[in-house]
C-alpha cells in the first residue's frame, strides 16, 4: 500500500506536466523502485513471504499506519487540493459495446492490468526469479540450503510490487483527480480481493477479482452503491466462515 500511496501522486505529477501514459507508468515503476528497496531491506529482512494470518493482520495495521503518515506527507509537499490529470488524446472517447459506451480510458485500464498480471505470471513460472520466488514460499529452509538467498528473495518481491503499486498509480490518474488519499476508495476491496482469492495466489486474485467486481456492480445496479457495499461485505463473510484460506491456497513442502 505504501508503493501505491506515494506513487499515486508521483504518477500524477508526470502526467500533468505533459509525459506519454507508458512514460509515466515506467517512470514510476522505476521511481518507487529505490524507496520500497530500503523499506523492504528493513521490513523484509526476516519476514517471510507465507505468515501465519496474525502476523499478516499486524503488518496490515502497520502497512495501513505508515500509508497514513505518507498521505499527510504529500500533503505538505503537494498541498490538499485534487490535482486533474488530462488523458492522452488517443485515450479520448469511447466505444459501443452491447450498446453501451465504455470510456477508452477503462479499456486501456483493463489492458494494462491484464497484460502486468500476465507478465507477472509468466515471471513467476518460467524465470529463474520466479522459481526462486516458489521455492521460498514452499520450503524456507530448504530453498536457503540449496544455495537461495531468503532475504535478497524477499526483497526483490517486495521489489515487484512496489513497482507495481507505481504502475496502478498512472493508471488510477485516468479514472479520476488525483490526491494524497485517492488510494483510500480501493483499499478494502484491495484486501478483499486478496483474501478471498487466497494469500500467494495470483489465479485466486484475478477470479476474487472479477467475481467481487461483477457482483458488486449487479448488487449496485438493483440496489443503492451504500447497500451494495453492505450485502457483499455479508456475502464475502459468509464466504469466509466456510472457507477461511480463500479460494486456493499456497500448497507448502515444509513437514511443519
Amino acid at each position: 500500500m505504501r508503493g501505491g500511496v506515494t506513487q499515486t501522486a508521483g504518477g500524477a505529477a508526470l502526467g500533468s506536466v505533459g509525459a506519454p501514459k507508458p512514460a509515466s507508468a515506467r517512470i514510476a515503476c522505476a521511481r518507487s523502485a529505490p524507496k520500497r528497496f530500503v523499506m523492504s531491506a528493513r521490513d523484509g529482512r526476516r519476514l517471510p513471504l507465507v505468515m501465519p494470518p496474525v502476523v499478516v493482520g499486524w503488518l496490515l495495521l502497520v502497512t495501513f499506519g505508515v500509508g497514513l503518515v505518507l498521505q499527510q506527507l504529500a500533503r505538505d509537499i503537494f498541498g490538499a487540493p485534487a490535482v486533474n490529470v488530462i488523458a492522452p488524446s488517443w485515450l479520448s472517447g469511447g466505444f459501443e459495446i452491447f450498446g453501451a459506451v465504455v470510456p477508452k480510458t477503462r479499456i486501456f485500464i483493463l489492458v494494462l492490468a491484464v497484460a502486468c498480471v500476465t507478465a507477472l505470471a509468466v515471471a513467476l513460472k518460467a524465470s529463474p526469479m520466479g522459481r526462486r520466488i516458489r521455492a521460498v514460499v514452499q520450503n524456507r529452509d530448504l530453498a536457503e540450503t540449496s544455495g537461495i538467498s531468503s532475504r535478497k528473495t524477499d526483497i526483490t518481491t517486495f521489489f515487484i510490487g512496489s513497482g507495481l503499486a507505481g504502475v496502478a498509480g498512472v493508471a488510477l490518474t485516468l479514472i479520476g483527480s488525483t490526491s494524497p488519499t485517492i488510494g483510500q476508495a480501493y483499499l478494502i476491496d484491495a484486501f478483499l480481493v486478496v483474501v478471498v482469492g487466497g494469500l500467494g495466489q495470483i489465479k485466486g486474485t484475478v477470479i476474487a477479482a472479477f467475481g467481487i467486481g461483477f457482483l458488486n456492480s449487479v448488487i449496485e445496479y438493483n440496489t443503492t452503491a451504500s447497500l451494495a457495499k453492505v450485502i457483499l461485505f455479508v456475502i464475502i463473510v459468509i464466504f469466509l466462515q466456510a472457507r477461511p484460506q480463500g479460494l486456493f491456497t499456497v500448497r507448502t513442502r515444509s513437514l511443519v
